[in-house]
């Protein structure tokens, strides 16, 4: 029996969110059967426009009898019609999950779904989600999160891994795998996995430092000395070190272990190797100097968030 799963669009929609569908496209082709049923649902029914102004078809609210009831975002958070709300609350209560997009947790929380629940949203909003609806556990930087019934996902590409995690519930994790190498992007990053990115967050101004960068990041497992960085650069050591202070704010030691944390909080989470091997493939010394990089980072240990993403799979 096929699987339905709406998706529901209001205008402004954030047309990004439909990228979601792919997943569960792709997961029909991987089975070589239609094991998913997609269906575009709206108050209204007929074309809805997005913010970008790209319309698509949709249906108007009816019976309800999804499987999966998927809620898109928008750029600008506004209120939910009573119409809106009473369908997703009826709907809800007869899917067997409820999930919500970007800023579409404003909306599953407007229609009461959300109440003790822990929740995450895109980190734009997060915080405004938290006032608004002090009922809900909102944890900000988190891709994903399920809780129970109802599955939340940061912005953005962020609905891709959490898709892909409805997939992996239903046909196995070697389905989501083939699907993530299909689409080229990375097998989906673990829900608790940060919305944010340490290049990102050094922000790199030359291409010459974002080389540098980018050559780390893809030898952690060396000892990365100063000059080994000024080469990838292609600066003398002295110019190096001034135009890496000057465009990130951290010297090349402290960035470099900003990329290590991030890189080794990655595998623990997606991975069940020991904390040992996590601190070798990823540059450490040691287990304990890793131990010491993470708390600085996180202020927790990573026997912490190996327990975290553990208690998280089960759930």
């Amino acid at each position: 029996m096929k699987k339905r799963v709406g998706f529901v669009v209001s205008t402004g929609f954030q047309i990004l969110d439909l990228v979601a569908i792919t997943v569960f496209e792709l997961a029909n082709a991987e089975a070589g059967k239609p094991i998913y049923e997609i269906q575009m649902l709206s108050e209204q029914g007929g074309a809805v426009a997005s913010s970008s102004g790209v319309r698509v078809d949709s249906k108007r609210f009816g019976p309800a009898g999804f499987d999966t009831l998927l809620v898109t975002g928008s750029l600008a958070v506004a209120p939910s019609s009573p119409a809106v709300l009473a369908f997703l609350r009826k709907a809800s209560a007869a899917s067997r999950r409820t999930a919500s997009i970007c800023t579409g947790a404003h909306v599953l929380a407007e229609a009461g779904l959300l109440d003790g629940r822990r929740v995450t949203t895109h980190w734009c909003y997060a915080r405004e989600l938290q006032r608004l609806f002090p009922k809900a556990r909102v944890e900000e930087d988190r891709i994903f999160i399920n809780d129970g019934n109802i599955w939340t996902s940061a912005g953005m590409t962020a609905c891709i891994d959490m898709s892909l995690a409805l997939v992996e519930a239903d046909l196995g994790i070697e389905t989501s795998r083939a699907i993530a190498k299909t689409m080229v992007v990375y097998h989906r990053r673990s829900g608790g996995q940060s919305q944010f990115s340490a290049l990102l967050e050094l922000e790199p101004k030359s291409d010459r430092i974002q080389d540098a960068l980018a050559y780390a990041k893809n030898n952690l497992r060396k000892n990365l000395s100063v000059d080994d960085l000024a080469d990838a650069a292609h600066l003398s050591r002295r110019q190096f070190s001034r135009s890496f202070r000057a465009e990130t704010g951290q010297s090349p030691a402290r960035a470099i272990e900003i990329l290590r944390v991030e890189s080794a909080r990655a595998m623990i989470e997606s991975s069940s190797h020991p904390i040992e091997i996590v601190a070798r493939e990823n540059g450490f010394s040691d287990s304990e100097r890793m131990r010491r990089a993470f708390i600085r980072a996180f202020g927790q240990p990573p026997q912490a968030i190996k327990r975290a993403a553990r208690v998280e799979a089960i759930g």
